[in-house]
């Protein structure tokens, strides 16, 4: 029996069944949020049958995820998605004398980044539904998710994506047998091609902030961390920001063990954008304190960050995200790229982790509100790490320096050591 309630309006809040409905609200065409029955998830699911479910992985939340069929009937994906590592920075926490650090490593995921979660949720429902095709918009990361999971699962997958995309990121797609499509325009331009795409040849679409599906992937990771944490739940999380999917994702995890009972406070989210891409701050700036949905309003920028996975000129969850940022009473940040690639390069050096621009963002988050005094030392806080470094290396490369080029010969080596 599913315990999926519906969808509402993230904007109008009209609720509907989740039957007939793909996609956007039929009324105003806003994102819609998936709503769930929690007294009958309360009677199935509790903190004792988690610690008693030795599948470490985002199926451990199956009743709390959108499904009509049992775990059972599904063909779930082979590959490990989610229950990545949360590792204490200690390191980090040293340097900064902030002992409380977290760093939640999502390039640990099959394809090494975050995007797994979603996809992962999103094919599965997609099969419920009977479709075969998938499609999404993508400046890498999200379509190297969603056709690494069709090719684990034998789907077809088309991905758009802008021709500017990290070459590293069109390998990986192309490996993983998409057919891509690399659109001359921006990130945006490929989205709006990506629902023409699906609606005139019946493919069904993953695309951030249209699929309300993808925001139930995103949210298994606020899950894993108050597990990780023995139900600690953190102060404050960090969290890269472009569309507005992950952070609403992130929100909507949290409440969901909320309403369950199974944590008795939520976290402060801090939404961490580049100040190249910018558009869900700024919204957040003018939003005042408690505005209703229809208050927020997000206005286009022209994105031009480094960090290609969070560069949006529209952001498609952006109501979702400004929500969140202000139900959670957190705030938003804005870094420079220099920040960013510093970030990079200081997370690797100092904890091991080699993260992609957009992953380092949060740290770079961290840095500027430790610096801004929008932190206390005895706080516990959560830089969430999207992606691997690999992703990008031409990005890393800029702050890697080069290596020691001698002869062969030791007494050469003598001479620079």
């Amino acid at each position: 029996m599913t315990n999926l309630a519906g969808l509402k309006c993230i904007e109008c809040g009209r609720e509907y069944p989740s039957d007939n409905i793909r996609y956007t609200c039929p009324g105003c065409g806003g994102n819609l949020e998936v709503i769930y029955d929690y007294p009958a998830i309360k009677k199935q699911f509790s903190r004792v049958t988690l610690t008693a479910d030795r599948n470490l992985s985002i199926w451990r939340y199956f009743p709390i995820l959108p499904f009509s069929s049992s775990l059972t009937e599904l063909p779930l994906p082979s590959l490990q998605i989610g229950w990545t590592p949360l590792y204490p920075a200690k390191n980090l926490g040293r340097k900064y004398n902030f002992p409380g650090l977290f760093l939640k490593d999502d390039g640990k995921n099959p394809s090494a980044s975050f995007k797994d979660r979603a996809s992962a949720v999103v094919v599965i429902k997609g099969q419920e539904l009977g479709v075969k095709i998938f499609t999404t918009a993508s400046t890498g990361n999200a379509g190297c998710a969603l056709a690494c999971i069709g090719a684990n699962l034998g789907l077809a997958t088309v991905i758009f994506v802008p021709r500017s995309a990290p070459r590293a990121k069109i390998a990986q797609l192309l490996l993983f047998g998409a057919k891509v499509i690399a659109v001359n325009g921006t990130y945006d331009d490929a989205f709006d091609l990506s629902l023409k795409a699906a609606d005139e040849f019946g493919w069904y679409c993953r695309s951030t902030g249209y699929n309300p599906y993808t925001r139930e992937g995103k949210k298994t990771a606020a899950l894993e961390i108050c597990e990780q944490l023995n139900w600690q739940v953190p102060d404050k999380i960090f969290v890269p920001v472009g569309d507005g999917n992950i952070i609403s994702g992130i929100w909507k995890g949290f409440k969901d063990f909320y309403q369950l009972g199974f944590i008795d406070k939520l976290p402060q989210l801090v939404a961490v954008q580049s100040e190249k891409s910018n558009a869900v701050s700024r919204a957040f700036s003018r939003s005042g304190s408690q505005p209703s949905s229809r208050q927020i309003k997000i206005e286009p920028v022209k994105a031009t960050t480094i960090a290609d996975s969070i560069s949006v000129d529209f952001p498609r969850d952006g109501v979702a995200a400004v929500k969140a940022i202000i139900e959670s009473k957190g705030l938003a940040i804005e870094v420079s790229d220099e920040e960013i690639l510093l970030a990079i390069k200081e997370i690797a050096g100092t904890e091991g982790i080699f993260s992609e621009p957009a992953a380092a963002t949060s740290f770079a988050g961290f840095k500027k509100a430790l610096k801004e005094n929008k932190l206390k030392n005895t706080e516990t806080v959560v830089c969430l790490l999207t992606g691997n470094g690999l992703k990008d290396i031409e990005s890393a490369m800029k702050v890697a320096g080069e290596p020691i080029v001698i002869d062969a010969d030791i007494s050469a080596l003598r001479k620079v050591m």
